[in-house]
Parts: C-alpha cells; sequence; structure tokens
C-alpha cells in the first residue's frame, strides 16, 4: 500500500506536467515543458538564482545594516534627545534630523569606507580574490575594526556568555552575529550618557523659569511657554550646533 502510495506521489508531477500537451494535443509542448525543466536544474543557473536572492536580501536589509553598523544610532539618538529636552516639539523636522545624521555618518565611517574600498572592492574588480566570499571577508574587516574600537569589551562578553561561546584569543576569534549586537548596546549607552549632559542645562532653565513664576504667583502659566525662548537663545548664543556637532564627531576617534 505503502509502495504504490509512493508511485502515485512520483507520477503525479510528470502528469500535471502532461496535462497541457494533452488538453491542445501538441506533442511538442511537453519536449519544451521538460527541455526547461532541464535547463532550471542546471546547476549554473541555480548559483545564478541564489546569487540574485542574496543580493535581493542584502539590498533589503541594506537600512538596517546602515543603522546597526556605523555611528548612525549614536548621532540620531543624540540628536533626539536635544530635541526632547528643548521642547521645540517637532522643530528641527525628522526629516532635517535623519539628513543630518546620515551626513554626518558617511563623513564619520568615510575612512572606514575608503580602506573598504582599497582592500576589497577595487582587488574584487581586478579580479585578484578567488571567490566572492573572499572579498566579503575582507570588506567587513574594516567595518569590524571600526565596530571593535567603539564597544565595550564587557558588551562583548555579555553576548559571548549569552551565545555559550568559548572565550576568544584574538578579534578575528569574535563573531560577526556577537559583535554586532555589543557595538549597538554601547553607542545606546554613550548616546544616553550624552543626552543626560545635554538635558542639563535645559533643564536647569525649567527649574529658574517655574520657580520664577510660582514666586509671581502665575502658577496657570505653563513654565514650557516661557523657558523655550529662553533655551533657544542660549543654544543660539553658545553655538550649541558647533558644539554638539563637534564633540559628536570627535567622540568616535
Amino acid at each position: 500500500m505503502a509502495r504504490s502510495a509512493n508511485r502515485i506521489a512520483l507520477l503525479l508531477p510528470m502528469l500535471l506536467l502532461a496535462l497541457p500537451a494533452i488538453a491542445q494535443e501538441e506533442p511538442s509542448l511537453g519536449r519544451q515543458v521538460l527541455g526547461a525543466a532541464q535547463e532550471a536544474a542546471n546547476q549554473e543557473n541555480i548559483s545564478t538564482s541564489l546569487t540574485v536572492v542574496f543580493l535581493m536580501t542584502v539590498l533589503s536589509l541594506a537600512p538596517a545594516i546602515l543603522v546597526m553598523t556605523t555611528s548612525f544610532t549614536r548621532i540620531i539618538v543624540v540628536l533626539g534627545f536635544l530635541r526632547q529636552a528643548m521642547a521645540t516639539q517637532q522643530t528641527p523636522p525628522n526629516q532635517v534630523l535623519l539628513g543630518l545624521a546620515l551626513f554626518l555618518t558617511f563623513f564619520i565611517m568615510m575612512p572606514t569606507y575608503k580602506e573598504m574600498n582599497d582592500t576589497a572592492i577595487q582587488p574584487y574588480i581586478r579580479g585578484e580574490f578567488t571567490s566572492q566570499w573572499e572579498a566579503l571577508d575582507a570588506a567587513i574587516k574594516p567595518v569590524r575594526d571600526f565596530m571593535f574600537r567603539q564597544t565595550r569589551p564587557k558588551d562583548i562578553v555579555l553576548f559571548l556568555n549569552i551565545a555559550d561561546l568559548p572565550r576568544p584569543e584574538t578579534r578575528d576569534d569574535v563573531p560577526t552575529e556577537v559583535l554586532i549586537p555589543a557595538f549597538v548596546i554601547s553607542e545606546l549607552t554613550k548616546a544616553f550618557t550624552i543626552g543626560f549632559v545635554i538635558y542639563i542645562p535645559f533643564l536647569i532653565i525649567d527649574m529658574v523659569v517655574a520657580s520664577t513664576l510660582m514666586a509671581m504667583g502665575m502658577m496657570m502659566l505653563p513654565p514650557i511657554f516661557v523657558s523655550l525662548p529662553f533655551k533657544i537663545i542660549m543654544f543660539v548664543l553658545a553655538d550649541g550646533w558647533y558644539l554638539l556637532l563637534g564633540t559628536l564627531t570627535e567622540s568616535f576617534n
């Protein structure tokens, strides 16, 4: 019984392929379908198809790769803290903050990308690598070096322990799937530290304005309406964008 069922299962795809030929009474169609199936089964075509699928997957994950393996995370979180500390609602708008964060990311990552181009992309174009995977290993090395410089060792140890991996002897022994989440945690920690420092002067202004309004008996007036102009003028007079972006860029050195 089981053997009969297996035979039926094997004959079913053949019958499905033969149905169009039977319906149209065109024997050549069956040969065309068979030829197309043989061509699709060719190993080279399968390899090319898998390469295309892999490239499409990488392109779909490009935004996540940009966020998780570059300086973008720290920059956008700090800019978000600045806007919240100033209480300017949607000013600057999200498009401006994202654009500024992207351009700063390209500026900070340019040495890394230049090294990637010199050690991986250009040699691959010249045919110096035997395979695409060898070129990929060479391309990811500068990015790993950048992440290692910005990652705290304790964060790497955390994910090594979670993955139950042995203690690495060198940086090359640390898997990339362990390095990336450790790098993100380190970036978030540094961004929150910078955000705390940013909040202090604006918090002082809010406290002074709130105390002044309470002393004047104007308790019904929201302090945010009065403190906002003082926050803006203090930030402008202190050349806040120059100080913030300069310090933020230097924090990656």
